[in-house]
């Protein structure tokens, strides 16, 4: 630019003259758009949402801790060794970042800005402020207080330093949302249509969306406030929640040269560990001992859907995934710090199922709304059904679902039957033995489709019951994690405000700090 200036400054006055003529022009870029285009912005706001930071939280962070897999290795042992806070931080890029995969909050406040002003974009602006509550939620509870109501809004009113909001302000604000946008939505204006991955624009099943998620919030309040989660519990349930297989939230993938057309999740798991069956793998990742060893005890047939061991006939043979119940071993946590012998011998995920680019997300499913209706039964807020029925319908749908990833994920009536018989709903025993089969039952039903909520539901309740692992020189003293590391950026660009919610919450930043509601 100093070249272009002094080439100017130099040149004759003609000269000049004629060439600043549309030079304002040249400098716009003919491909990129002045305005918001909703549409597009709540599409990406959806595909970033749910993706975002997969690998460094989901897989290693929450996954390692809830003991669905393992690693031998100790720089991805964030939560299979309670090591290397950084993993957790990447989820913070969902305020911006790098412009192709983050930003969610960005996007999702300027479509929101863009379609609130005329009163026929209604069912736009009631699904983008129910994908919000959807957003932060997620935010919310693995940061705890986190920048909510002055988010995303740089760009608008140039504020560089959003205050942050208490976890449990925003819990209420989430919950106002979800109430109004579901009640303003109107059959007779447009949608976004085909630009929504979800649902496409199909306002009945975003209703059922907008009070499953209030479900599921209303019922994360019941350790802090009681009485609010009961209101919520009640609300969410009479207004109408996700129950049957079509009305499942899901974004569908395809397996394409394009990577963002892919299963993020298939992809994620590929590129980090899972690439080529035998030898070593990137991350040192397999399918955990904890799980593995559920799934026998209870003869559960997910297992042979989840999880494989690469074998072969013959040294020159090629190798096979063979899903045989006696072969599956999950490999411990925490447990080695350099490559086992017999590292070629512990499960991995399916290739046939979950190893798909594409296979489908299951955003939110009737398997977990189900469970949460049990639970409702259990604590005298719901009597439609029993909560014997709320868990059959749990286990029966979530074994289903696996079908939405091929032939291979096709689990018999007759084997959910058999399941069904062999672990019934406990008709007695106490309340604390009911709810862990329902804890339980969740960590195994929501298996990767949102490791983010199986985290969330056993800070909340305990269950399922989990044994720390204390590996040398860990960064919680034995502790599962129980709270994501805020960026240390934002104590350089947003310092007095990261102090004041630091100190709020205990004056510490760590992967052994707490949210809110976790009691």
């Amino acid at each position: 630019m100093k070249n272009l200036i002094k080439v100017l400054y130099l040149a004759p006055a003609l000269f000049i003259a004629s060439c600043d003529n549309g030079f304002e022009e040249m400098n716009i870029n003919p491909n990129a758009s002045t305005e918001v285009v909703p549409g597009f912005l709540f599409t990406r706001a959806q595909l970033v949402t749910v993706s975002n930071n997969f690998t460094g939280a989901a897989y290693l962070t929450i996954g390692g801790s809830m003991q669905h897999f393992a690693t031998y290795k100790e720089v991805p042992g964030a939560g299979d060794k309670y090591f290397n806070f950084g993993y957790s931080q990447g989820s913070w890029q969902l305020y911006g970042g790098d412009p192709v995969s983050q930003g969610a909050v960005i996007d999702i406040a300027q479509v929101i800005e863009a379609v609130s002003t005329n009163p026929a974009d209604v069912n736009k602006l009631s699904v983008s402020r129910i994908w919000k509550a959807y957003l932060f939620h997620r935010l919310t509870d693995l940061y705890g207080d986190i920048p909510y109501f002055d988010a995303g809004k740089a760009l608008s009113s140039q504020n560089f330093t959003p205050k942050y909001d208490t976890q449990q302000a925003i819990y209420a604000d989430m919950l106002k949302e979800l109430d109004e946008s579901i009640n303003a939505f109107d059959a007779a204006q447009p949608t976004f249509g085909n630009a929504d991955l979800v649902y496409g624009g199909e306002i009945a099943k975003w209703k059922k969306f907008g009070y499953s998620l209030m479900l599921r919030l209303g019922m994360r309040l019941t350790e802090v406030d009681p009485a609010s989660a009961e209101t919520w519990v009640k609300k969410a349930i009479a207004g109408g929640v996700i129950t049957s297989d079509t009305d499942m939230a899901t974004i569908a993938y395809v397996d394409g040269s394009i990577t963002a057309s892919r299963n993020f999740i298939a992809a994620g798991l590929m590129a980090t560990d899972y690439v080529s069956p035998g030898g070593d793998n990137v991350e040192g990742g397999k399918l955990a001992k904890t799980l593995v060893d559920h799934l026998k005890t209870t003869k559960d047939p997910r297992l042979n859907v989840i999880s494989v061991v690469w074998t072969k006939a013959s040294a020159t043979a090629p190798y096979v995934a063979d899903t045989a119940t006696a072969l599956q071993k999950g490999m411990p946590n925490a447990a080695f710090n350099s490559l086992p012998a017999d590292f070629d011998s512990y499960s991995e995920p399916n290739p046939n199922t979950i190893l798909k680019y594409n296979a489908p997300l299951l955003v939110f499913t009737p398997a977990e709304v189900h469970l949460l209706l049990a639970e409702a039964g259990l604590r005298g807020w719901y009597s439609a059904t029993t909560p014997a029925a709320e868990y059959e319908s749990a286990v029966t749908s979530g074994m289903k679902q696996w079908a939405a990833f091929g032939a291979g994920g096709v689990i018999s009536d007759a084997k959910i039957a058999a399941y069904l018989k062999a672990n019934p709903f406990k008709a007695t025993g106490t309340l604390a033995e009911k709810m862990e089969q329902i804890g339980t039952q969740k960590w195994v039903a929501l298996f990767l489709e949102d490791e983010y909520e199986i985290w969330s539901n056993w800070r909340r309740t305990g269950y399922p019951k989990l044994t720390p692992t204390n590996y040398p020189g860990n960064l919680t003293g034995g502790k599962i994690p129980t709270r994501f590391v805020i960026p240390d950026s934002e104590e350089q660009y947003n310092q007095a405000n990261f102090y004041e919610a630091r100190t709020r919450q205990g004056g510490t930043n760590t992967l052994s700090s707490m949210v809110w509601w976790d009691k």
